[in-house]
C-alpha cells in the first residue's frame, strides 16, 4: 500500500515527546498518524508482516522501567520494518557503576543509531536526552507526564471500532494523579473532539486541573450509562509516597469496574485499559473478557502505530518511486 509522505526528519517532527510534538494542528497530525497505521495494519496481516522500509536504521530501547507491552511493542515494530534493534538492560550497564544518563547517551549515540526510544521513572528525561542526542527521540512513557504513543494507540483503537472520535464520550476512570497515560490521552482525545470525564476519588486527581478540558466526576455508577468508552487506569502504587485512599478493597467497590457495573454501559460502549491489568481491583476477571472488551486490540494496534512513528521518524519520504511503499 502506497501514500505520500512527507520527511518529518527534516521538516515537522524531528521527536515525539509529547502529543503536542505532532505539529501545531494536533488533530491533522494524530491523523497522519492514524492514516499510515492503516498501512501498518495490513502489513501487520500479512503471511510475512515484514517490509524493507527502516532496512539500515537502527533504533535501541532505553528503558530505566519495566516494561512488556511497550518494550516488546516497540521492538517487534522496529523489525518488522527490518530495522536493526538494540536493548538496553539497565540492571547491567554502566548505570550501576554510576555512569551519568548524558554519557550514556553519547555512548549510545556513538554506536552509530538513529532513534532512541526512553522510558523513565522522572518526567522530563526524554526531553532532556533529546537536547544531548542528534538521533530522534520517542517517549515510551516518562513519571508522571506523557506517554504519546500509548495515546495514539488508544485513539487508533476507537477509530477502528467507531470510525471517528469526535464526539465520543469517553470516562478515564482511575488513578489519574499519576498517570502518563491519562495526561496524554486527554491531549489526544480533545484535540479530536471527544468529550472526556474524569471519574476518580478527590485524592487520585492531580493537585490542579487548570488547562484541562475535562468533567470531573466522583460518581462512577451516574457517569458509566453516559459514555462511549470506559478507560480504566491501573492504581500505581509504585508512585504513591503517601496513604491516598483507604484500603484498596474501598476502592475497588467505589471505583471498580465489576459485572454490575459493565451492565451500567450502553451495549455499544468499549472497555479500554492500558495494562497491565491488576484484575479484582480496578477491573474484574469476567470484566476483563468481556465481549466489549478491547484491550487485546490495544496491545495488536501499538505495534502498527508505533511502526507508523518510527517510520515517520526515521523513514526517507521517498522510498521507492517517489512515494512511502509499506
Amino acid at each position: 500500500m502506497s501514500r505520500p509522505v512527507s520527511n518529518p526528519r527534516h521538516g515537522r517532527m524531528r521527536n515525539l515527546l509529547s502529543i503536542a510534538d505532532l505539529g501545531p494542528d494536533v488533530a491533522a497530525g494524530i491523523g497522519e498518524v492514524m492514516t499510515l497505521t492503516d498501512s501498518f495494519v495490513e502489513v501487520s496481516e500479512r503471511t510475512i508482516p515484514k517490509v524493507p522500509a527502516l532496512r539500515g536504521r537502527t533504533v535501541v530501547s532505553l528503558f530505566f522501567e519495566d516494561s512488556t507491552r511497550t518494550r516488546l511493542s516497540f521492538e517487534t515494530a522496529a523489525k518488522r520494518l527490518s530495522a536493526d534493534t538494540m536493548n538496553f538492560s539497565v540492571s547491567t550497564s554502566s548505570v550501576k557503576k554510576g555512569e551519568s544518563l548524558r554519557d550514556t547517551i553519547e555512548t549510545i549515540e556513538a554506536m552509530g543509531v538513529d532513534a532512541i526510544v526512553v522510558r523513565h521513572a522522572s518526567a522530563g528525561v526524554p526531553r532532556q536526552v533529546a537536547q544531548w542526542a542528534t538521533s530522534a527521540v520517542i517517549n515510551a512513557g516518562d513519571g508522571w507526564h506523557e506517554h504519546p504513543t500509548q495515546a495514539l494507540l488508544d485513539c487508533y483503537t476507537i477509530r477502528q471500532r467507531f470510525g471517528d472520535i469526535a464526539g465520543k464520550r469517553i470516562a478515564i476512570v482511575g488513578d489519574i494523579r499519576h498517570s502518563r497515560v491519562a495526561r496524554s490521552n486527554v491531549a489526544a482525545f480533545t484535540a479530536l473532539g471527544a468529550d472526556v470525564t474524569l471519574v476518580a476519588p478527590p485524592t487520585l486527581l492531580p493537585p490542579s486541573l487548570e488547562g484541562w478540558p475535562v468533567k470531573v466526576s466522583t460518581d462512577i455508577d451516574a457517569v458509566l450509562p453516559t459514555v462511549d468508552v470506559c478507560y480504566l487506569l491501573r492504581m500505581q502504587r509504585e508512585r504513591m509516597t503517601e496513604a491516598l485512599i483507604p484500603s484498596i478493597r474501598e476502592y475497588s467497590n467505589r471505583f471498580g469496574l465489576n459485572e454490575k457495573r459493565a451492565e451500567l454501559l450502553p451495549d455499544h460502549a468499549l472497555i479500554m485499559h492500558p495494562g497491565p491489568m491488576n484484575r479484582g481491583v480496578e477491573i474484574d476477571a469476567a470484566v476483563a473478557d468481556h465481549p466489549n472488551t478491547v484491550i487485546v486490540d490495544q496491545v495488536r494496534n501499538g505495534v502498527a502505530v508505533r511502526m507508523a512513528v518510527l517510520f515517520l521518524l526515521l523513514g526517507s519520504g521517498t522510498t521507492w518511486g517517489g512515494e512511502a511503499d509499506v
